[in-house]
Parts: C-alpha cells; structure tokens; sequence
C-alpha cells in the first residue's frame, strides 16, 4: 500500500497544480478580448465631473413672502411721500390765492397778464358762497396730511392703512374730476384767457389721482371703479348746481370790444366850477367813471374843460372794455353800483351831480361873486 501510494500520487498532484495555474489557451485569448472591449467602454462613457459640479451648483430660490412684502410696502410709502409734496405745494398755491380773494386782492400772474385776476374775480371762483381757493386749500391740506399719515404708519381716530388708502384715493378722484370740469369752464366761460394758476392746479390734481391710482393693483381698481365714478359725478353733479343759478350775460355784452379812447371837452368853465374843482382835489374828492359812459361825460362837460382836468378823475377801464374784463383795483375797493360815482368825505353819490349838490356835500364856501349861475 505505501508503495502504492508513493507510485500514484505524484501524478494526481502534479495534474492538479497544472489546472490551477495555467488555464487554457483559447479561454487567455477570450479573456484578453473581454478587457480590452471593457476598457474601450470605460473610455467611452461620459465623465461624471459635470454632474459634480452640477450638484454643487447653489439652488435658485423664489423670492420669499417677506420680500414681496419689503417691496410693496417701499412702493406704497414712496406714492404717500408724492401725495404729500404735491398736496403740500398745492396748499401753498390755493392758499395764496385765498388770501387774494378774501382781500380782493390782484393776483400776480407770471403768464397771462392780468388774466388770472379775471377768472379769480369771476361768479365762477365761487361755489355754494365759499372761495374755490379756500376749498382747494382744504382738499390739498387734506391730501398731504393722509400722505404723511400713511408713510408713518400713524393714521388718526383708529383708521387702519386700507381705509387710509380708500380715502385718499377718494380725495384725489373728487379733485381730478373738479379739475376737469374747471378746465371745461375755462375753454368755454373764458375763451382765449390764460389761467397759469388753473393749469398748475389742475396738473397737481391729475398728478395726484394716477399716483394714487397706480399704487392700487388692478383687481382693486375695478372693485373701487363704481365707487369712483360715483364721487366724480358728485362733484360734477353740485358744481352745475352752483353755477345754474348764476344769471347769464347777455349776448352783446359779451361781445362787446372797446378800445380805450378820450372824448373831449369841449365847454368853457366858469370861476365857480374852477374853484370847486381845486376845492375837490385838495380834499381828496374823487370821481369813478368809464370812459364809454355818457353820464360822465356829461359831468365834465359841466364843470368845463379847464376845470374838469382839476378833478381826481379815476379811470375804472383804462385798458378798454371788453368780455372777461375786471376794473381797476381802485374801483372794485370802491364797491361802485355805476358811473358815475363821487366819493366826497366818506359820503357816495351816484350819477352826475349839479355843482351846488357837489359844494354842499363837500362844504365848499360859496363866495358871492362865485355864485353858480
């Protein structure tokens, strides 16, 4: 058996290292194929560095809620800031104004000439018995106080911020509607006259209602499109009811344009009416007329030539006559009803006067040799 097994097992053994450690040929060259197929894939496929870096690459995030908010909130407290300036430069100019039509005052117009004091002296400056100034000076007011109340965040008597919007945007509408209406007025009551005052407070009015109007989003603007229109014919509504009970000119009044012109005097003056005439002047006697009055004409063709250029005459139309046209500021103090007007020592006459009526009023010593004849 041991001879057996020392015959035997050498074989067994050196078969098997053989099978474990050299395969056979045709499975090398399979396997030399297999790598080199594998190895062409490898080169083949995409890199995974794009991916990577597309990874590492930071997410885009939306804009959050507090943002949007951040935005708004700026958006509205800069149309709070428009309305407060433009409110505030829109109470200075009506509050101008007022002052010059409660002192019935001549407003200075850098265009125009004296046209704005036309139409601020015109039935139309006035609405229900109150100065338009004045109520344009409390609808400016108003709108400044509301822009510096929203952009403060502190609104009065517990309104919240939407009210204080709704109110505002109120406030505006009723403007830009007035404004618009008085525009109309201008290019039909005074054709051809130039209110550098109207356009500049109809510009603030319409200025004020788009800013107001843009800081409402769309949904909101038709919500509120009823209650806007309702306000503008409101207003339009009460100022036609205003000015229907004014009286209308008569048609050739209206037409009328007159030139300036002198009408000369032709009669002689008497001693009496000379020294009248000197008495007049040295107390401060004064006469108002026109020059298209016949009356007062007729009153210097009693005092005579040489006497009636002694006399304070104050000429109320020295520019002529004609639609749109105001007298003198002297005039309008004076408060006259007609031409002509003698104002002596406080006391008015009106209508020509006899010289003897003029001596008594203004305590002129009559001397005998001066007699009136």
């Amino acid at each position: 058996m041991a001879s057996f097994l020392n015959v035997t097992s050498p074989p067994f053994f050196s078969s098997r290292a053989t099978l474990s450690t050299s395969p056979p040929p045709n499975i090398t060259a399979q396997l030399s194929q297999f790598k080199k197929g594998w190895c062409w894939k490898l080169k083949c496929m995409p890199s995974s560095g794009p991916s990577q870096e597309t990874e590492s690459e930071p997410p885009e995030t939306a804009p959050s809620p507090s943002n949007s908010a951040s935005l708004m909130s700026s958006s509205s407290v800069s149309t709070y800031n428009w309305c407060a300036g433009l409110g505030g430069v829109g109470f200075l100019e009506t509050a101008y104004l007022t002052f010059l039509k409660l002192t019935n005052s001549d407003a200075f117009c850098p265009i125009g000439g004296g046209n704005c004091g036309d139409v601020l002296s015109s039935d139309y400056a006035v609405v229900f018995g109150v100065p338009l100034p004045l109520i344009g000076m409390i609808s400016y007011g108003l709108v400044a106080a509301l822009g510096l109340q929203l952009s403060g965040k502190k609104l009065p008597f517990g309104i919240d911020e939407s009210n204080g919007r709704l109110l505002l945007l109120g406030c505006t509408t009723s403007m830009a509607a007035a404004s618009g209406y008085f525009l109309y007025m201008l290019s039909t009551k005074f054709s051809g006259t130039s209110c550098s005052y109207c356009l500049l407070s109809a510009f603030l009015s319409f200025s004020l209602f788009f800013i107001t109007l843009k800081d409402f989003g769309l949904e909101e603007i038709q919500k509120f499109l009823g209650l806007q229109l309702c306000i503008a014919s409101l207003v339009i509504f009460s100022l036609n009811t205003s000015y229907a009970t004014l009286r209308p000119a008569s048609s050739s009044l209206a037409n009328i344009d007159l030139e300036y012109f002198t009408t000369e005097i032709t009669t002689p003056s008497s001693p009496f009416a000379i020294s009248l005439a000197r008495h007049l002047q040295s107390i401060g006697a004064k006469m108002y007329g026109a020059f298209w009055c016949s009356h007062c004409q007729e009153q210097k063709q009693i005092f005579g030539k040489e006497a009636a250029e002694l006399l304070n005459y104050v000429e109320c139309f020295p520019d002529g006559f004609r639609k749109g046209s105001k007298m003198i500021k002297a005039c309008a103090d004076a408060k006259l009803e007609g031409f002509p007007t003698w104002v002596i020592n406080g006391q008015v006459l009106s209508g020509d006067q006899e010289l003897s009526e003029l001596a008594k009023v203004s305590e002129f010593k009559i001397e005998e040799s001066n007699q009136p004849s």
